[in-house]
Parts: structure tokens; C-alpha cells; sequence
């Protein structure tokens, strides 16, 4: 029997790399009673780090699905990488979820990722709820943390629980236990990490003051949202409890306020009021908006090729509710020998197995052969049926990749896909023996359709496969899957930094073609501006100020040609990008006027102004933040420095100096070991893209 749309929570768990997501996954899983132990990362045993890979280098890689019940309640919750290099999966993650568990270290604070998962979350409308994390620690700041997620993160998080003691059991007041400002009880876990057991304990006599007062501060925060919660609160009556979960819950669901609840999820503290607040205050799929797309077919379409082909797309939704067509997004794909394993959040209506579907965005039919629910990145149980606010796995889809719907065949609608951000690094890879080029090709392409910020392209004047991702850790994990998967011995060369194009000057150019082409006559003259501009997608803007002067095909076929040409490569062979190209006039010939004319004069006018305007190498720079016991912070400064780092902030967060700065990703090859070297191993440090700015002229010049 399908389970009630009210009943079901899609959540995430999102954190930057190290707060403890993966535990506080393993934790949940084994509290439920879906696992019998749970597993450590340490120790490469849990269950969504199932990857070789994950399991040796003890992170999180790949997202991935797991789906456990909780008392009332089925929670689909997808457990995400902290790593930068793999924020894809954060990203197709958030698209597709109704809310998320942000996990916070109690230590570490707010970290640069966790700002970058944050930002992700605000992009998707995301309602989340905070769990700050390893209260056990030497160091743990509860109220610090707090702060930082309010002033860090311009957030309004909202203190539901509070810890009783912090740090380990040597300290003269250790962590051990929570206090619920709700119930205004006490909450200890006597059996740790081998125990599901909740001891409910009225508050000790000498932490009534305290609870008190962060009671006080809950209530007052909350009655911005309940006239009914602010009467009582004035009037100093009781307040019942349901009232306040509700007004949380109201206030969670429209992204007003983040509540804050707090443990040690490797000491199975507060995971079970953690999945108690996911389904309290987290969305089910019917509290959310309708999902919104375009309609290709055009509502007002008639039958007949004619009409279809002249209809334009229009906007349409999808309530979250069985009895709409079907429409749902493919967020990810697994490569299996057997068929490709395509996860699918489905938004509306039923899918059955055995089916066709639509793919509007490639227009193509689809066979949906099976359907399967996912448990951490394998299949686990067949489904005859699916519906509405499922996450399952489809195997049979043939032509659809990341990003794309699938819909009824009668109802189509295109959803909004999922954006990629560009690749920062690039290296040359090939086979040790010539026999293995095929396979490696293969194997690339799998894996590019697997991961949509991993590229592979061959250059032509080279002949070299170039591969291009995020970051040097995710190539490096690109080559050992090739090795240990696929079973094919590669050489690399050294990293390469993706630069991009743009222009000092602002110049206008005129292009001219006079051809004589198998013996035909082509004449055109294309005038443009070409000026530096900041767009706001980064690459070239296309503008026409002619008002008169060339026939409406003429003028299309110019614009189109410069588009075309923006997208292609500059003076350099790099990308363009903050350029806007002005089309200021076009002269026609009486006779020898011709579509090739023209493109090739515009041709020659882009390249014309891109060289007269000069040019201005861009680099990428990324965000750095490190952390590092004090006396090392002069040695790693003057190294930043010879890295031509811009160092913006220090500040100190316990008994570290957090160093905020930005450097060319150029210079920071080989960071990682450096900075470990140069502070003992105990310095720690996390990167993330800032944009691009303009190179030196010395490395403009290795390029002329």
C-alpha cells in the first residue's frame, strides 16, 4: 500500500567536509532499527560510504539514498560529500529534496563549505534545521556556533535544544546531556553509541535558571510568528507545547527560522530528537509549492504539424498529488554493466514499471523496464509502483541524463534543470598501450554521463584527451576508478588550470567579405562594437542596435553567427567571457549578398575587435580558509604570499587562527602537502572557486 504524501520526509544531510554527516546518517539508520550496528567511518563501515574509495580515504564521494521508517513517518534521506571538489553532489542533491539536516561541528564552527551548502540550500528554497554537532569535543562551543550560523550565514536560527556540559569526560563539567526548551526536560542517552534508549529526566535544580532563560529567548523569537503564542506569552500564561512545535513547524516550512538542536552523533547523543524534529518541522511533499515548468507543446496547440511546430512553450505546474500527471527530474545516473540506474524524484502522479514515458527536453520516448527503491547507491527492493514524492531508481532509460524530466506522454512539461558550475582544473590522460584507447574512451563517457562536472574532450591539434573536474582530489579519484573499475592502466600529466579570455579595450570593427565561391559572388560589410562587460552569466553578450538596414533573415543569420562565434575560442583558444558584442551596422550589397557573406563577415569583425581590443588572461582564483594553531601562522602566511595570495581576514575561533585569503588556483598545486609540512600536520584548510580575475602579464605572456 502507498504511503501517505503527509508521511513522507525527502531530506538531505549537508555539511562541510568532516562535521560529522555520515555518522549522524549511520546513527539514524541504527536508532530506527533499519541497522542492527551501526557503522564507523573510521573504520570504512558504513553504509552510504560504500565506495572503495570512500571507504579508504574516509569521506564521502558520491550521494547517496537511504530509506528507513521513524515512527509515523518514511524518511528518503540522501547523505551528501562535504568535499568542494564534490559539490555536484550537493547540488543535484538540494534540487530534488523538501528539506535538510545542515550539520554543524561544535568546534570548527561555520567552515567555508558550510557556507557554500548553505547558499545552495537559500538557491533552492530548501527549509532546513541545524544540528551543531561533536558537543564531546575538546573545545566545543555551543553558543559560538550559534552566533556564527546567525551572523555567518545572515540566518535566524532559532534554539530548540541546549547541551548539558561540553567537551569529553575529562573536563570538570563534560557533555552529557540535552535539555528540550520545549518540554523543558532533560534528555540522557545511558547506553551511548550502543543504545537506542532516551532517559526523559526532569531539569536538575541548578540548570532551571538556565533553561529558563533560553526558554524566555525561544518564546520571544517565536512570537514574531503566532499572535496566539505572543497573548499567552504577555499575559504569562502556560504554553502548551503543541502550540509551540506548530508554530515552529509553520515558520520552518516557509524558511523563516532554522531550528537548532544539538548532541554527539558518533556517541548516540540526540539523533532520536533529531529524526523526532525531522518529522515534526521538515515538509512533507504536499506542504511544498507546485513544481513550475514550460509546457513545449503550447496550451493552445492544436493537432496537425503545422500548428504544433508554430506553438510556443508556456508555462504550466504540477500539484505534489497523485491524481496529476506524471512528471519527475532524473538527478542522477549510476552506470551498470546491466543498464544505467537513473534516480528519479518524482513531483507528481504515478509511474508503474513496465511503462513508457516522455523525455520533453530531448523529445524522445523512454521505456521505464523497472523500477527500484535505492539503499545508499544499489538497488535494494523492486517497485511495482511509484508515486508522487518518491525518490526510486529507474533502469531501462536509454537517452535522458542529468537534468532531465520525464513526464506522461499526453501532459508534457519541462522542468527546471540542474546547473553545473564550469570545471577549475584540467590534465592529459591516455592509455599505456594503444589497444586500451577504446576502451578508455568508453569508460570516460560513462563516466562524464555518471558526473556532470567531470569533462573529457580531445584536443585536435594535439590529439591529447583532456579530462577537466573540480578540483585535484576529484581527478585523482577519476584515476583510481579507471584503474580499479574499469581495470585500465592510464598515465596522467600534470594538472592544467582552465584560464579564460576577456578584453582590455573598448574598440569598433568593421569585418568585409568580398569572396568569389565556386564561382559565385559574395559581398556583405558587418560593423560591431566590442567592449569589456561584466555579464551576468560570464561568457559573451550579444546586442543589436540596428533599427533598419538589413533584411530580417540577414540579421539572423549575423546574430546567430556571433553567438556561435562568443562560444568558441578567443585569441588564445581560452573561453570568452565578459565581453558584449554590438551589432551597429550591416551593408548589403545590390547583388552578391549571401547568408555566407555575412557570417563570414561578422566572423571577421569578432576576431578583428577581440584582437584590436587586446587581450586580458583570466585566471581562476579560489577562496581559502585555514585553520592553524598560532604559531605556525607566520610560516603559512609567507607562503600564501609567494602564492600571491590576498589575505583579507584573521580571526581566532578557540585555540585556532582561521586565515581568510584568496589565491590563483595556479599556485596552489600541491597546497595541501605544503601547508601540512609547514605546520606539523596540524593546520587544516578548505578551497572553494571565487570567479576569475586577470593574470599577471608574465604568465599572458607564455601564451603569446
Amino acid at each position: 500500500m502507498a504511503t501517505s504524501l503527509t508521511k513522507i520526509r525527502n531530506i538531505g544531510i549537508i555539511a562541510h567536509i568532516d562535521a560529522g554527516k555520515t555518522t549522524v546518517t549511520e546513527r539514524m539508520l541504527y536508532v530506527s532499527g533499519a541497522k542492527h550496528r551501526a557503522g564507523e567511518v573510521d573504520r570504512g563501515t558504513t553504509t552510504t560510504d560504500d565506495d572503495a574509495e570512500e571507504a579508504e580515504r574516509g569521506i564521502t564521494i558520491y550521494s547517496a539514498c537511504v530509506a528507513f521508517p521513524w515512527k509515523e513517518v518514511q524518511i528518503n534521506l540522501i547523505d551528501t560529500p562535504g568535499h568542494v571538489d564534490f559539490t555536484a553532489e550537493v547540488e543535484r542533491s538540494l534540487r530534488v529534496l523538501d528539506g535538510a539536516v545542515i550539520v554543524f561541528s561544535a568546534r570548527e564552527g561555520v567552515e567555508a563549505q558550510s557556507e557554500t551548502v548553505w547558499r545552495q540550500a537559500n538557491k533552492y528554497h530548501v527549509p532546513r534545521i541545524a544540528f551543531i554537532n561533536k558537543l564531546d569535543r575538546e573545545g566545543a562551543d555551543f553558543e559560538g556556533v550559534l552566533g556564527e550560523i546567525e551572523q555567518r550565514l545572515d540566518a535566524s536560527p532559532i534554539a530548540l535544544q541546549i547541551p548539558v556540559g561540553l567537551g569529553p569526560a575529562h573536563v570538570d563539567d563534560p557533555f552529557r546531556g540535552i535539555l528540550d526548551l520545549i518540554e523543558m526536560k532533560m534528555l540522557v542517552f545511558p547506553e551511548g553509541k550502543q543504545g537506542r534508549e532516551v532517559q526523559i529526566n526532569s531539569i536538575p535544580e541548578d540548570l532551571t535558571d538556565v533553561a529558563a532563560l533560553w526558554r524566555e529567548q525561544l518564546i520571544s523569537q517565536l512570537s514574531n510568528f503566532s499572535d496566539e503564542l505572543m497573548e499567552l506569552a504577555l499575559a504569562d500564561e502556560p504554553i502548551p507545547s503543541k502550540l509551540i512545535q506548530r508554530v515552529v513547524r509553520e515558520a520552518t516550512v516557509h524558511q523563516q527560522i532554522q531550528p537548532v538542536l544539538c548532541g554527539s552523533a558518533l556517541h548516540g547523543v540526540g539523533v532520536q530528537p533529531l529524526l523526532d524534529a525531522v518529522a515534526a518541522y521538515l515538509p512533507h511533499p504536499q506542504e511544498m509549492p507546485p513544481v513550475e515548468g514550460l509546457d513545449p507543446s503550447g496550451k493552445s496547440a492544436g493537432k496537425g504539424k503545422a500548428k504544433k511546430e508554430a506553438a510556443e512553450p508556456t508555462k504550466t505546474a504540477r500539484k505534489p498529488s497523485v491524481d496529476e500527471p506524471f512528471c519527475g527530474l532524473v538527478f542522477k545516473i549510476l552506470p551498470y554493466k546491466t543498464g544505467d540506474l537513473s534516480w528519479v524524484r518524482i513531483y507528481s502522479g504515478k509511474l508503474k514499471g513496465n511503462s513508457r514515458v516522455l523525455n520533453p527536453t530531448r523529445d524522445k520516448k523512454e521505456n521505464v523496464a523497472q523500477l527500484w527503491q535505492i539503499h545508499a547507491s544499489k538497488k535494494e527492493e523492486q517497485l511495482e509502483e511509484a508515486q508522487a514524492g518518491d525518490i526510486v531508481g529507474i533502469i531501462g532509460l536509454r537517452d535522458s541524463v542529468t537534468g532531465d524530466t520525464l513526464c506522461d506522454t499526453r501532459s508534457p512539461i519541462v522542468l527546471e534543470s540542474i546547473e553545473f558550475p564550469d570545471t577549475v582544473i584540467s590534465m592529459a590522460i591516455e592509455p599505456e598501450s594503444t589497444a586500451d584507447k577504446k576502451k578508455l574512451a568508453d569508460a570516460l563517457d560513462m563516466l562524464r554521463k555518471q558526473d556532470p562536472t567531470f569533462t573529457a574532450n580531445e584536443n585536435e591539434e594535439t590529439g591529447q584527451t583532456l579530462i577537466g573536474g573540480m578540483g585535484e582530489l576529484h581527478l585523482e579519484v577519476i584515476q583510481h576508478r579507471l584503474e580499479r573499475d574499469f581495470k585500465l592502466n592510464v598515465k596522467v600529466h600534470n594538472p592544467r588550470v582552465s584560464y579564460r579570455e576577456t578584453i582590455k579595450n573598448c574598440v569598433e570593427v568593421t569585418g568585409e567579405c568580398n569572396r568569389l565561391i565556386n564561382g559565385v559572388q559574395h559581398s556583405a560589410k558587418v560593423r560591431l562594437k566590442v567592449e569589456p562587460f561584466d555579464t551576468r552569466d560570464g561568457g559573451v553578450m550579444i546586442s543589436n542596435s540596428l533599427d533598419h538596414g538589413l533584411p530580417n533573415e540577414m540579421l539572423t543569420t549575423v546574430l546567430e553567427e556571433l553567438e556561435v562565434a562568443g562560444q568558441g575560442g578567443g585569441v588564445l583558444g581560452f573561453p570568452l567571457m565578459r565581453i558584449k558584442v554590438t551589432l551597429l551596422s550591416g551593408q548589403m550589397h545590390e547583388t552578391d549578398s549571401t547568408e555566407i557573406a555575412f557570417r563570414t563577415a561578422a566572423n571577421l569583425a569578432l576576431d578583428v575587435g577581440l584582437r584590436k581590443a587586446g587581450t586580458v588572461l583570466l585566471e581562476p582564483i579560489m577562496k581559502l580558509e585555514i585553520g592553524t594553531p598560532d604559531e605556525h601562522v607566520g610560516d603559512l602566511v609567507g607562503d600564501l604570499q609567494q602564492r600571491r595570495a590576498i589575505i583579507h581576514q584573521t580571526q581566532s575561533r578557540g585555540r585556532l587562527t582561521i586565515l581568510h585569503a584568496e589565491a590563483p588556483l595556479a599556485e596552489l598545486f600541491g597546497y595541501s602537502s605544503a601547508m601540512r609540512s609547514l605546520s606539523q600536520g596540524r593546520a587544516n584548510c578548505s578551497m572553494s572557486p571565487s570567479g576569475y580575475a586577470a593574470a599577471p602579464e608574465d604568465i599572458l605572456g607564455k601564451f603569446l
